[in-house]
């Protein structure tokens, strides 16, 4: 079955079909949605089946996944992540942003998410639309890069065609929120207060320091 494509204004969120998306989730549903950087794939970190669906998809074992999460806000990342006074701050500034934070992992997180890294991706995108899903799902959503590899070649597409085009089959709804960018997030490693880029993207990281 192909997948549902749902077109959402950002500037005018409609709630029937923001619930429509939240139903989805809440039944192991897989979405692509636009953030303030890519279009991201991803499922209700608490649904098991989902994830495991979504590693599928990707080409991974569970154990191998470096999925990060999306929160809507700071307030409950202390369930899912170690976060140092200094690493809050400095979230506080960035956040809602267009950076992935990475933190030492918790018990807290959902056995399927922890992996022999023992840390995990924090994200706050600047987009009403997965924060607003992630507030009505209440809980986070995973995030993972919607991209196509071709030769080495790596693309973020930001075009609903492309995207649907190369996804209809993997995903159950796929979010038309307008033009996105091709360039991801900033990730910054914050396992301790020695914060360091280790991909460089949209964000700068110093404007925050």
């Amino acid at each position: 079955m192909s997948a549902e494509i749902i077109e959402i204004f950002p500037s005018n969120l409609d709630e029937r079909k923001l619930h429509r998306i939240v139903d989805c989730l809440k039944n192991g549903g897989i979405i692509i949605y636009p953030t303030d950087t890519v279009y991201s794939m991803g499922c209700d970190i608490n649904n098991v089946k989902a994830v495991e669906k979504l590693c599928k998809i990707k080409g991974i074992k569970p154990l191998q996944n470096n999925f990060s999460i999306v929160c809507h806000d700071l307030s409950n990342i202390s369930i899912y992540a170690k976060v140092s006074n200094n690493a809050f701050r400095l979230m506080k500034r960035a956040f809602p942003g267009p950076f992935t934070f990475i933190l030492p992992a918790t018990g807290e997180l959902p056995k399927i998410l922890q992996t022999k890294r023992k840390t995990i991706g924090i994200r706050i995108p600047n987009h009403q639309i997965p924060l607003k899903i992630i507030e009505m799902l209440g809980n986070p959503i995973i995030t993972t890069s919607v991209k196509h590899d071709i030769d080495d070649i790596i693309e973020y597409p930001n075009e609903i065609e492309v995207i649907y085009q190369q996804n209809s089959e993997k995903v159950d709804i796929i979010i038309d929120g307008g033009w996105c960018g091709i360039e991801p997030s900033t990730v910054v490693l914050a396992v301790d207060d020695d914060f360091e880029v280790i991909r460089e993207g949209v964000g700068d990281l110093n404007e925050f320091l």
